[in-house]
């Protein structure tokens, strides 16, 4: 973890400038060296994500312009970089060709228009405190999803790389079609990427804090300008607008809604759990304080500033926060010197980006891809949670193989798939005196004994409809198969938070399940746990059946020891003991 840099303590009244206040200006310094770095380093990334999303290249920086001011002025994280991002842009180029044709002026005007819908649902899902969302998106589907992006976004560029056109749908035709056609390669446009490549790899590699994406595009813009690229066969970017981004209401037609719809909503889910996972961990390496809701209100203006100024979705982005942080940027005067140097590039540095190949986009864009494919994160679910493991592969798959809509809506039932296997299979115990009259957790088995006769049965998970049955199936199998007989079995609910309706009358049935057999059944329950549901649905309450609640496992044993269950004892009250 790096050092915590002081700060005092937020205003917490204010509902804007969270990013900025209080200011410390001895950190004023070290944020604007970070918001240039950011520029440097960014600039060209968002650029090439124009490819990705099949829009003009200077939509890329409207992204960094009018959206990071918006999320700096409304969002509360210090650190969350909002800008363009490849998974939202390649939920774009996936879906909204089903209605437009890939960088056509209606296709362009749709993903400003699925930027607006997705700030009105990011609104509401602020009103209604919806921040949790973000819960629903396993970290381990979450590295299957950008893994499949990284996968599909690679392979849509490899075209590029060789001077060729793109062909194909998805990314196994796209391989496929760039193999069968490689003897049509441009060779200047493919020793031009091949530079491009070792720039980026070699300062990677040997230089880590050298911008190699930076190097190469002003190299290359210069060697554009004294070689005339584009007389030679090397596409260039040609004509990049400059100024200020106009002012634009995106559109929205009747037979095109529901597209929208379902473009804006994966790319919400995207949004939430991305940005809350990023912003999460940077306040917590930094000891601060996080508020979800309140960067859900930073994105949804972020996002209406990219709709109203004729550019796409934006999202909080891991890989530029870390290029913020690792510069030094800890608030977001650095995200506002970054739009800063951004409005000075549209104002008069818009003609040398006109020389920029395109080849030198698929080149970084490429990179990005492969950036995004998580071996490593694959390689710790494989040695630390092979089933994880399955939901990022099955995750990958769906995106490479069918789209990413589809892919982030496996993601999402994946996760909660496995969230619900892990309530299902969950661990249960029976306690065992240790030394020292200690409770030892055993494993599940017969005649493991509290005390002569006393069974302790432990559920240590919420017990609900879907896990009742594994509940009844092993308590019954503790009282068939014990030799000698038992006569109490107590039911450890000190780790249960809830008992939902199936449940509490699967408590009722166990009871008189039990009375059949001549066994008691009582529970161990705190008055701050389920203590009061137990009462409620009057589980352990049977007339003319002596059952009660107690405090502790001990109480318990020392209460029963030398009791036996009676079914003509009156019903007693559950009272701790």
């Amino acid at each position: 973890m790096k050092p915590a840099t002081p700060t005092p303590h937020r205003l917490p009244h204010l509902p804007f400038l969270q990013g900025l206040l209080p200011f410390n200006p001895a950190q004023l310094p070290h944020d604007i060296i970070a918001g240039i770095t950011l520029a440097a380093l960014g600039i060209p990334e968002v650029m090439g994500y124009t490819k990705i999303a099949g829009t003009p290249t200077v939509t890329g920086l409207y992204t960094i312009l009018l959206p990071l001011l918006a999320f700096a002025l409304f969002g509360a994280s210090r650190q969350l970089v909002v800008a363009a991002d490849s998974a939202t842009a390649a939920i774009l180029a996936g879906t909204l060709t089903a209605v437009a044709a890939l960088g056509s002026k209606d296709y362009v005007a749709l993903t400003s228009t699925v930027a607006l819908t997705v700030a009105v649902m990011l609104v509401i899902a602020r009103v209604f405190r919806l921040g949790f969302l973000a819960d629903f998106l396993s970290r381990s589907a979450l590295i299957g999803f950008l893994t499949g992006v990284g996968i599909q976004v690679a392979a849509g560029e490899l075209a590029g790389l060789i001077g060729i056109a793109k062909q194909g749908h998805g990314p196994l035709m796209q391989i496929a079609s760039v193999l069968q056609r490689v003897a049509e390669a441009n060779y200047p446009t493919t020793m031009l990427s091949i530079g491009v490549l070792v720039v980026i790899i070699g300062c990677k590699r040997f230089v880590p804090r050298a911008p190699g994406a930076l190097i190469a595009v002003i190299g290359s813009i210069v060697a554009s300008g004294v070689f005339n690229f584009a007389g030679h066969g090397i596409a260039v970017t040609g004509e990049v607008p400059g100024g200020l981004p106009s002012w634009f209401l995106p559109p929205l037609h009747m037979g095109e809604i529901n597209q929208v719809l379902v473009t804006a909503a994966s790319c919400f889910i995207v949004i939430i759990a991305q940005s809350a996972a990023t912003a999460r961990a940077y306040a917590n390496r930094y000891n601060e304080r996080g508020d979800d809701n309140a960067d859900i209100i930073g994105l949804a203006a972020a996002n209406a500033a990219a709709a109203f100024t004729g550019t796409f979705v934006v999202n909080g982005s891991p890989t530029k926060t870390e290029m913020l942080d690792d510069a030094g940027g800890r608030t977001q005067v650095a995200h506002l010197t970054t739009a800063a140097i951004v409005l000075l590039v549209l104002l008069f540095l818009t003609k040398p980006l006109s020389l920029l190949p395109a080849a030198v986009l698929s080149a970084i864009v490429f990179m990005i891809g492969v950036k995004l494919i998580d071996v490593k994160g694959m390689i710790e679910l494989f040695r630390m949670q092979k089933d994880e493991l399955v939901v990022a592969l099955l995750t990958a798959g769906v995106v490479v193989f069918v789209d990413v809509m589809h892919g982030i809506l496996a993601a999402v039932v994946l996760s909660l798939i496995a969230h619900a296997r892990h309530s299902y299979r969950l661990r249960t115990r029976v306690l065992t005196r240790g030394p020292g009259d200690s409770w030892i957790a055993r494993h599940v088995e017969p005649n493991l004994l509290a005390a002569p006769g006393i069974v302790v049965y432990r559920f240590e998970a919420d017990l609900f409809y879907a896990n009742t049955g594994r509940f009844t199936e092993e308590v019954l199998k503790l009282v068939n198969e014990a030799s000698p007989g038992l006569r109490w079995v107590v039911i450890d609910a000190s780790e249960i938070n809830n008992i939902d309706y199936t449940a509490g009358k699967t408590l009722i049935q166990l009871g008189g399940e039990l009375d059949k057999h001549g066994v008691g059944i009582a529970a161990v329950a705190l008055p701050s746990g389920v203590r009061h549901e137990i009462e409620r649905y009057k589980a352990l309450r049977v007339t003319g059946v002596h059952r009660e609640v107690f405090a502790t496992v001990d109480a318990a044993i020392e209460a029963l020891r030398d009791i036996s269950p009676s079914t003509s004892s009156t019903s007693q009250d559950a009272k701790p003991k």
